[in-house]
């Protein structure tokens, strides 16, 4: 038997919190296409792209994907992360590293001193802020930061630091001043706060900034995205893809170099 956990939206689908699914060694794409069966009609229709699934506490995508066999007793967890996600803090792992992303609504007093004085009191965390507007959603986010861990490991970084790598990468510049600048902290602009470490210590980055924190990917950012980086109607036809914004958005960010 599997246990299904539904989270936020997801709970909406099916109207509770949970389910138990008489069926084991079968993939995360089978699991879900029962789910789409077992849905009720008169409930909201359950996306089945823009959500996180976790199997017993460890994101899917950092296992086999949607490739993924669920054994007997397992727990899934289904999280929307996309528009009307309701999840405050976002954690998975990307090359064995242990990410956590969080939200921070934008303050008057929050500036770049902000992070430094973070980065002061958990120096064993690898922290970058970018601003909420140069985010576009979990999937645009992990591609980004895959690019990055990937470009560290292979000696390839943007910067010398991983940190600077990741926020030029979002801003699609190679200018680190005209990064900080457009994608970096700026007061009353909420901003994604990324950090890479210990499960324990990002735990205690998590407890301390949750009177500051929002939902994640609250926000649609599709047009400010399309303006600010001059991508067209024409361009985004011309991809292939469920995710057309975000998969040029990524690609810019690929051949920075």
């Amino acid at each position: 038997m599997i246990t299904v956990k539904l989270v936020g939206g997801a709970k909406k689908s099916f109207s509770t919190e949970q389910l138990h699914i008489d069926k084991s060694n079968i993939s995360i794409q089978e699991l879900l296409d029962l789910l789409l069966e077992l849905k009720p009609d008169d409930t909201p229709d359950l996306d089945t792209e823009n959500i996180l699934i976790a199997i017993n506490g460890t994101d899917s995508s950092a296992m086999e994907g949607k490739s993924t066999k669920i054994k007997n007793n397992d727990l899934v967890s289904i999280i929307p992360v996309i528009h009307g996600g309701s999840s405050k803090k976002l954690t998975f792992q990307v090359l064995k590293k242990q990410i956590q992303i969080i939200e921070i609504i934008g303050q008057k007093t929050i500036d770049l001193k902000f992070l430094d004085n973070l980065r002061k009191r958990y120096p064993k965390i690898q922290l970058q802020a970018v601003s909420s507007n140069f985010i576009l959603n979990y999937y645009h986010l992990k591609k980004i930061l895959s690019l990055s861990l990937e470009s560290k490991k292979n000696d390839i970084l943007l910067s010398n630091k991983l940190e600077t790598d990741i926020l030029i990468r979002f801003a699609l510049t190679k200018q680190i001043s005209d990064a900080i600048i457009n994608a970096g902290i700026k007061p009353k602009t909420n901003f994604i706060l990324i950090a890479i470490g210990n499960k324990k210590m990002l735990n205690s980055l998590y407890i301390e900034l949750l009177p500051l924190l929002v939902n994640l990917f609250s926000k649609n950012n599709d047009l400010f995205l399309k303006k600010y980086f001059k991508i067209t109607k024409k361009q985004l036809d011309s991809i292939y893809s469920k995710n057309p914004l975000e998969d040029i958005l990524i690609e810019k960010a690929a051949i920075l170099l």
